[in-house]
């Protein structure tokens, strides 16, 4: 096999190789922009509501506990 072989094959081989990376690419493309549309057409998209009747009170509860927290480590922090 002369070097010419050699450098033709290992061309062929390249684009071969190049061609299925770019299919695969394709491929790849294709199946997130259908999968994008679907997601909106079912409304898989948008922000689920939530209850604002006990999350609000227990936000409350967190952060009066944080604050109560904080002024408790500064207090032992001056002393």
């Amino acid at each position: 096999m002369t070097i010419v072989d050699m450098l033709g094959q290992s061309g062929l081989l390249t684009l071969l190789g190049m061609g299925v990376v770019f299919g695969f690419l394709i491929i790849m493309i294709i199946f997130v922009s259908l999968t994008s549309k679907v997601i909106k057409m079912l409304g898989l998209d948008k922000d689920q509501p939530k209850s604002t009747g006990s999350a609000a009170a227990v936000t409350a509860q967190d952060t009066n506990a944080v604050v109560a927290a904080i002024a408790t480590a500064v207090r032992e922090k001056n002393s």
